[in-house]
């Protein structure tokens, strides 16, 4: 199962078994393990832990060392902690992952992408409150279901559910009205965990503006894609296949070099390109404690992001277990305060250009 306790206390919990120089998503993804197994509500002799690992220089490889040092600490050393990595970093003796699972969870990150991607674009602008999270948790039951008993890969169907998703958001009704689209990019666990961004997706939308989030099928095509600029250009295995992410290797080339791999790398510019490129030009650049490739490529290319699109209207946000929400929030209104008046300039130019257009 996967764990819904993205609460504060998790944190805490994090901040009990791990170092707080460790970069902050380790420590919250070791608080919500932790947290869980002192709960009670799972038998630490009949249960077992899956975390995946990068196997870069990023700190996300050390998060199996950080869970196995505190079920130790905690006297729960005889729980299993299972490595789910492509890099052959972990054997995992006695667990196999087999190509019906596989197909599962490819299908699962589709349709995840799928329901983030409407949910986000349709709920800002809902004529009935809470019509969106409905419509979300009717097809989230379905495709469960299908999920739990798909035996093949069954790309059909996938592709009929989707389209039957996307037509039913399309239904919604929605009021006429215009908002600041913010798009969110930064360390992966960070930019999606409602727990470690302090619910900024709700944030935005109680602010008045729709939230952009990045897929996360885009994330594993960048992991695919480096391993064949690595083969190309270091001579190391060409194992694994990639579709098609060119677009955005193309967007971050001109600003950063493909070969910045750690933690998001190369990915976090095109992120922000690609954002700006489809009118998003409005973006929050999530900043976790201790993650010194994600401050050093995240903030460090804004400026050259800037110079390139100069309506880019970007801020830098830190994210760590002291951070102030106040900060935090003053920060996204004062960036969201300036995406009101490009909005509102922008539908003036319009207005004044209509008129113009009936004439002729």
């Amino acid at each position: 199962m996967v764990l819904s306790n993205a609460t504060k206390s998790a944190v805490d919990y994090g901040l009990k078994y791990v170092n707080n120089d460790a970069c902050y998503p380790s420590l919250c993804v070791v608080g919500q393990f932790m947290e869980a197994l002192e709960s009670g509500k799972y038998d630490p002799n009949r249960t077992a832990i899956i975390m995946s690992q990068t196997g870069g220089v990023c700190r996300a490889s050390n998060y199996i060392g950080f869970i196995r040092r505190a079920l130790k600490k905690a006297g729960m050393e005889q729980v299993p902690v299972i490595s789910a990595n492509l890099s052959g970093l972990e054997s995992n003796p006695g667990f196999k992952v087999n190509l019906k699972t596989l197909v599962r969870l490819g299908f699962a990150c589709v349709f995840g992408d799928v329901f983030m991607k409407c949910l986000y674009r349709v709920r800002p602008y809902e004529k009935v409150k809470g019509s969106a999270n409905e419509l979300h948790e009717k097809w989230k039951e379905k495709v469960i279901d299908f999920l739990t008993t798909v035996k093949g890969p069954d790309l059909h169907k996938v592709q009929k559910m989707c389209k039957e998703i996307i037509a039913d958001f399309d239904a919604l009704p929605i009021n006429d009205v215009k908002k600041p689209r913010v798009g969110i990019v930064g360390e992966i666990l960070v930019k999606y965990s409602p727990l470690a961004n302090n619910h900024l997706v709700d944030v935005l939308e109680g602010e008045g503006a729709e939230a952009e989030v990045p897929s996360l099928m885009g994330f594993m095509l960048y992991c695919f894609y480096n391993q064949i600029y690595k083969a190309k250009e270091f001579g190391t295995s060409k194992k694994t296949a990639v579709t098609n992410i060119y677009d955005t290797v193309k967007y971050a080339e001109t600003i950063v070099s493909i070969g910045n791999q750690s933690g998001e790398g190369w990915f976090l510019t095109g992120e922000m390109v690609s954002l700006l490129k489809h009118g998003v030009k409005n973006i929050i650049c999530i900043q976790p404690f201790g993650c010194l490739p994600n401050h050093v490529v995240g903030k460090g290319v804004i400026k050259a992001i800037r110079r390139v699109y100069p309506d880019a209207n970007i801020t830098a946000i830190d994210y760590d277990p002291g951070a102030s929400e106040v900060n935090q929030l003053n920060r996204i209104k004062l960036m969201l305060s300036t995406a009101q008046k490009n909005l509102d300039r922008e539908m003036q130019k319009q207005h004044e250009v209509q008129p113009v257009e009936e004439a002729v």
